[in-house]
């Protein structure tokens, strides 16, 4: 029978920047991913028209759309008792929409860790606005190249990578993936990374 295999990344299939880029990859035999992959591939190539996906978001398409309904989730989901959280990884934020959904999970108790390497328009730790957010950046030999996103979800955690940075050009103009890690094995790994950039 035929069985497909996939390889997913943060970015960086380029021989002279893997070299400086840091970047995390997904080898998978998951069937859905493989199917969502190969849709991608022939809306690529113009052999279909867009369809939306199952397990991936796709920029310019839906994954701008898909990260503001999982901050908004989190959002709404946060309460004293239990408060969300989300942490992301990104090289650059700039997106005045992924700002102001940020800033409004801040104001409804939600803790944001955001480790930022370049450009970041969101002003953290402002009282009455993004209080309970707190931004990093690391500098390093290597340049910080992954981008990763976690939701607490209400325990129901989700835990992605992208190659998209939250800036328009990357959610809007660009194509862009947002895939899930879901294995067990996988996803604690990629959850320890992104947790180690915000230790002392």
């Amino acid at each position: 029978s035929v069985r497909r295999y996939v390889h997913l990344s943060t970015g960086n299939y380029n021989e002279k920047t893997a070299r400086l880029y840091a970047d995390l990859s997904l080898f998978s035999a998951d069937q859905a991913l493989a199917s969502d992959l190969g849709m991608f591939f022939n809306m690529l190539t113009g052999l279909s028209a867009p369809v939306e996906l199952k397990t991936l978001g796709m920029a310019p398409f839906d994954l701008k759309r898909r990260l503001l309904s999982m901050i908004e989730r989190e959002t709404g989901r946060s309460t004293p008792e239990s408060p969300g959280m989300i942490a992301a990884k990104v090289n650059s934020l700039c997106d005045k929409d992924m700002i102001d959904a940020l800033y409004r999970a801040s104001a409804a108790g939600v803790r944001v860790l955001l480790n930022v390497r370049g450009v970041c328009q969101l002003l953290p730790g402002v009282k009455g606005l993004s209080e309970n957010i707190r931004v990093v950046s690391i500098l390093g030999r290597y340049l910080e190249h992954a981008r990763i996103a976690y939701f607490r979800n209400g325990g129901a955690e989700e835990l992605y990578l992208s190659s998209a940075d939250w800036m328009p050009r990357n959610l809007e103009r660009r194509v862009e993936l947002l895939f899930p890690v879901a294995s067990g094995d996988a996803r604690e790994r990629v959850y320890d990374i992104l947790m180690s950039y915000f230790m002392d």
